[in-house]
């Protein structure tokens, strides 16, 4: 088996492949179980390692990695508290809160205008009405817009 793979039985014996009948002194191995092997091995050496058994370099970039996103979270917590950046959720927020005063604003502009243009025909007014309403039902509905609108951003600066 060690020929055909083109290594040394030495090496061969370093996998700790399983065979599947020993008789006297000849060992003899399935294909599956080296494949099987191989891949375990392969699977094994992609895992993560427990700090125990890490080297002292991979240590040293985990402590780094760990150093450096705390450094980042609190400069992201600085900007905040300097106003600087805003968090999504407060954006969302403001923005209903502000659609929202809007929207109410539209909905006096019928009356408003009916008070001071009284020779306004009622058709006019109600034309006027149905495209506020339109506008004040676009306005109400920016906060839920926002997320959509920053996936947008991102998706289009990112590129």
């Amino acid at each position: 088996m060690a020929a055909s793979l083109g290594i040394s039985v030495q090496a061969f014996d370093k996998w700790g492949v399983k065979p599947v009948k020993k008789i006297g002194r000849n060992v003899y191995f399935d294909v599956r179980s080296v494949v099987d092997n191989r891949l375990e091995n392969a699977i094994q050496k992609h895992q993560p390692t427990d700090p125990q058994n890490m080297g002292e370099d991979q240590l040293d970039f985990q402590r780094w990695r760990l150093t450096k996103e705390q450094a980042d979270k609190a400069e992201r917590e600085n900007k905040i508290a300097e106003r600087h950046q805003v968090p999504t959720e407060f954006a969302t927020f403001a923005l209903a809160r502000i659609a929202a005063k809007v929207s109410s604003l539209l909905d006096t502009v019928p009356l408003t205008m009916r008070r001071r243009y009284p020779e306004l025909q009622t058709k006019h007014i109600e034309g006027i009405q149905r495209e506020l309403v339109i506008a004040s039902n676009e306005a109400a509905s920016l906060g839920d817009l926002l997320p959509e609108l920053l996936d947008e951003y991102i998706d289009s600066t990112s590129k």
